[in-house]
Order: structure tokens, then C-alpha cells, then sequence
């Protein structure tokens, strides 16, 4: 149990902060955040939607109650992730700087897996 909740909290930690910072310059419409999405053909109103949606997510999976919220948290940032990678496919190609993703998936991955273990295992 003491292993599961270690590796629970540090990737959601971990997790949840990096869609936090990704959400801060959306939120704050940050001249680079605006030449990032615009470059994606992305309207410039979805950014800061998607910076807002991008936070609540974050808080959401960090909320130890409202299992249903946090399910729909972890597949809307989930989505996210999934939607830039594909947007930056599409418009400039594979760039090897895209293999962070890679680490960021494997991350939110074992997040949400040791969630359903950690709450399993509580409840029991």
C-alpha cells in the first residue's frame, strides 16, 4: 500500500504540473502561447478555453474525492496530450523533441493507473 501511494501521488504530482505550467501562458494568453496555437491554425479564442480546461483538469485529478470528475480529468488531459502531438504531426512533421512526450504519456499513464489502484486499495 505504502509503495502504490508513493508512486501515486509523485506521478500525479508530477503530472499535474507539468498540464499546469503547459495552462498558465494559455490562461495569460502569453505572446508565444498565441504564435504556438496560431501556428497549429488553432483560433486564438480556444486558447485560453483549452489553458482553463487544462488547469481544472490538474486540480481535478489532485482532488482525492469525486472519483467520476477525476475519470473524465484524467481522459480530457489525456485528449490533450493526444491532440498536440497529433496537431504538431500534422503541421511540421516528427521532431525529436517529441520524444519528452513520450515520458509525459508514460507518466499520466501510471498516474492513472495507480489511482485506481491507490482508491481500490483504500476502500477495501
Amino acid at each position: 500500500m505504502k509503495t502504490t501511494k508513493i508512486i501515486y501521488w509523485t506521478t500525479t504530482i508530477l503530472f499535474a504540473a507539468f498540464m499546469t505550467f503547459s495552462a498558465i501562458p494559455d490562461i495569460l494568453m502569453v505572446d508565444d502561447a498565441i504564435k504556438f496555437m496560431t501556428h497549429l491554425n488553432y483560433p486564438v479564442y480556444f486558447i485560453p478555453f483549452i489553458g482553463v480546461a487544462k488547469l481544472l483538469g490538474s486540480i481535478a485529478i489532485l482532488i482525492p474525492a469525486f472519483k467520476k470528475i477525476k475519470e473524465w480529468a484524467y481522459a480530457g488531459l489525456f485528449f490533450d496530450l493526444i491532440g498536440a502531438v497529433y496537431s504538431i504531426l500534422m503541421t511540421d512533421g516528427f521532431q525529436p523533441g517529441m520524444l519528452v512526450m513520450v515520458v509525459v504519456f508514460g507518466i499520466s499513464i501510471t498516474s492513472y493507473i495507480y489511482n485506481q489502484k491507490y482508491y481500490a486499495d483504500s476502500t477495501a
